[in-house]
């Protein structure tokens, strides 16, 4: 026992560890939830504060308490995982794919703890492997999402010149890519799309004077709607187009804020719907391990069409994005996962 205590004094040492936030006055917790930030962290304005938005609506709206555990600079992550499941946690979070390996081997030791992983993605040499039963694997089929906002760039495009700037040069974010160029194509199929990559690394996601570069780049070469997926490193692109006065498309969250009347639309990915309804699964005693998907038909995806950004969409194009949202839902157009599609 002496043991334990002291190895987890240790972990809570190593790793940016928030205090646990209770639920609201006058509630006994529901649940437990602890949730381990992926790269970028709280802040990134995108991904990660999604998640964190899931768990603070949890808080309010079913009484849980909540505790976030972020890695330092090169942290262990799988430490993070470790000390949320020893500390008896109802249900551990891990946001992104780069969890899938550590969460599925941790949720094997703990099989009464519930874990869930954001964009999991474990592979062996058969192929996928799913996770075990107390594990679900939240995944979105984000080629959907960006199938529409191409469509969209297209349409609004005056040069005729798109491009993208992904963060990890991996399989996962090649699928925004991918959707996004079908989505362009499918409306203009002349249109052209430059497409770079930030890193091969996890770094690669929170490198924002790397994507200016990149970003700036691609308006050399006559992109004037750019759209990003690369986690904080896309800050650098919204800095790009204030200062050339292109238009950016966002990710995961609504990105106006980042470039005032410069950013035409984002591609929504509702992390933070998938985190809540995976903790009121908890509380309410009805979680299922395995794999849960979200795309369009589910309105785990979508993009931002308000008040803020109205003018800079055309009108004849706001018809024909939402023309192409119902054919997919009704399985007529198939959008493409992988580059080149």
């Amino acid at each position: 026992m002496l043991v334990l205590i002291g190895g987890l004094a240790l972990l809570n040492a190593a790793l940016l560890v928030a205090g646990p936030r209770a639920p609201v006055v006058g509630r006994k917790p529901t649940a437990r939830v602890g949730l381990v930030f992926d790269v970028g962290g709280r802040g990134d304005k995108s991904f990660n504060d999604l998640a964190w938005a899931g768990l603070e609506r949890a808080r309010r709206e079913l009484g849980v308490l909540v505790q976030a555990i972020e890695p330092g600079e090169g942290g262990d992550r799988e430490s993070g995982i470790r000390l949320l499941a020893a500390q008896g946690f109802d249900l551990v979070v891990g946001v992104g794919f780069i969890f899938s390996d550590d969460m599925f081997e941790i949720a094997r030791e703990y099989p009464k703890t519930h874990f869930a992983c954001v964009d999991y993605a474990r592979f062996d040499a058969n192929g996928f492997v799913a996770p075990p039963p107390n594990m679900v694997a939240l995944k979105f089929r984000e080629e959907e999402g960006c199938f529409l906002v191409g469509a969209l760039a297209a349409l609004s495009s005056r040069s005729g010149v798109l491009g993208f700037v992904g963060g990890m040069d991996i399989p996962h974010i090649h699928k925004f890519e991918a959707g996004y160029t079908a989505g362009a194509r499918h409306v203009r199929p002349e249109v052209r799309v430059i497409a770079a990559y930030a890193g091969v690394t996890g770094e690669a996601f929170k490198n924002p004077s790397k994507g200016k570069e990149l970003a700036l780049a691609q308006i050399r070469q006559g992109a004037d709607v750019l759209f990003h997926a690369s986690g904080s490193t896309g800050l650098g692109v919204f800095e790009a187009v204030r200062a050339t006065g292109r238009l950016a498309i966002g990710v995961d969250a609504d990105q106006a804020d980042e470039a005032p009347g410069r950013v035409l639309t984002s591609m929504l990915k509702r992390v933070d719907v998938s985190v809540f309804e995976t903790a009121r699964a908890v509380v309410e005693g009805r979680f299922s391990g395995g794999v849960r998907s979200f795309g369009l038909a589910e309105d785990g995806l979508g993009y931002v069409d308000d008040a803020r950004n109205q003018a800079l969409i055309p009108a004849h194009a706001r018809e024909r994005v939402e023309e192409l949202r119902r054919r997919v839902i009704a399985g007529e157009i198939r959008v493409p996962t992988e580059r080149g599609r």
